[in-house]
């Protein structure tokens, strides 16, 4: 397709179908300082689920009545993709979740030294913990997630150990955490190939944290291994640095050879700007994907090369995502062929040999104001100086 390294995912040609899991309304909520109020969770959440999100992971039942009430509310919407709630590894915790009704449940164990220490549990608990808690999970629940918790930082043995006997229980999926965000791509491949093998006919998961800016190559780097599942967040929310983005890996999963998505790109911006507004949290103006300047030019040689073609310069259209088309503008490092388009799109022809002219007096002002010009500036800036 020119002009996009996006296939088109609303038939996909074979491949692998990557399942997003969302988790804004739960690990994206921990994040210091955030807590959605229920009409403001029922609107993210039905957004999410019309944008084809497969599964919202919707919140913790032991948190108290509030949380349950919620997921209650949640349930109610009866939404078109799956919802699950969060629970430790505690038959209480797992009674709760019951009853709040959703058809899924994760149940979170810690699988590395540093953790099972913190928590007061060993190799031995874990592995008993989670072959008494599986078939109760199994018996009330239409979907099974095990998590496993810090897996990164795990004896590989063990982690092995967990996979298999979460397998051989019966779950439907585990999840690979990385709770505290020290992997990197090459090695999150390297676990999810040697991984796959224990797990048989269990799905696995990537689940990442941002704290080394790699959340979402992680993710991208599980899926080429082979993951089926990766859990996200609307603009990287969550703890400490946040997580992997739902509009990052959305797009990514989109540009991949031999796999597709199911999630709508022309609705993610709007979901970004939701979530934007209900955490008073402004999208960067670079933020990959949803950033308000990420499809704007100056630069002379990118902007000629746009005018061209699109794809010059531009790994995808904006349209594809429900964007504007790109915004030239004129600024210092313009160059004479933008400072044509432009005139030319306000109605305006420069008379032969007064460009440079112009283009003198555009970069003059550019670093006066110490940024671009907007369209009227640059339509005042002729008048005073060339039209004169």
């Amino acid at each position: 397709m020119k002009n996009s390294g996006i296939k088109n995912t609303d038939s996909p040609s074979g491949g692998q179908h990557v399942w997003i899991i969302d988790t804004t309304l739960r690990d994206g909520e921990q994040a210091p300082s955030i807590s959605f109020g229920q009409s403001t969770k029922l609107t993210i959440a039905s957004r999410l689920a019309e944008a084809g999100v497969d599964e919202l992971e919707v919140g913790t039942p032991a948190m108290g009545s509030a949380a349950r009430d919620d997921i209650r509310a949640l349930v109610d919407l009866g939404l078109d993709c799956r919802l699950t709630s969060w629970c430790r590894a505690l038959a209480t915790d797992l009674e709760l979740a019951a009853r709040c009704g959703t058809t899924g449940v994760h149940i979170s164990f810690p699988v590395s030294s540093i953790l099972m220490t913190a928590m007061g549990k060993s190799e031995d608990w874990v592995l008993a913990a989670l072959a008494a808690i599986v078939p109760s999970a199994l018996s009330r629940f239409q979907f099974v997630s095990i998590g496993a918790q810090d897996a990164f930082r795990a004896q590989p043995d063990f982690l092995l150990d967990f996979i298999a006997s979460a397998a051989r229980g019966g779950a439907h999926r585990v999840r690979i955490a990385d709770t505290v965000g020290l992997a990197r791509p090459l090695q999150v491949a390297d676990m999810v190939r040697n991984l796959i093998p224990p797990a048989g006919r269990t799905a696995l998961e990537f689940h990442g944290h941002n704290d080394l800016g790699m959340a979402t190559a992680n993710a991208i780097a599980a899926i080429e291994a082979g993951i089926q599942a990766v859990s996200v967040t609307v603009n990287g929310i969550g703890e400490r640095a946040g997580n992997a983005p739902l509009e990052q890996v959305a797009v990514a999963v989109a540009t991949l050879e031999n796999r597709y998505g199911s999630v709508d790109l022309q609705k993610l911006l709007r979901i970004s700007q939701l979530v934007s507004q209900a955490t008073s949290r402004p999208i960067p103006v670079d933020q990959p994907i949803t950033g308000e300047a990420v499809f704007r030019h100056e630069s002379g040689i990118h902007c000629a090369g746009i005018l061209r073609d699109p794809a010059t310069y531009q790994p995808f259209s904006p349209e594809m995502l429900g964007r504007e088309k790109a915004q030239l503008v004129a600024g210092r490092h313009s160059g004479t062929k933008v400072l044509e388009h432009l005139m030319a799109e306000a109605g305006i022809v420069l008379p032969r040999g007064k460009t440079g002219e112009l283009l003198r007096a555009v970069r003059e002002e550019a670093l006066r104001k110490q940024s671009s010009l907007s369209s009227r500036d640059l339509i005042k800036l002729y008048r005073r100086t060339v039209a004169c």
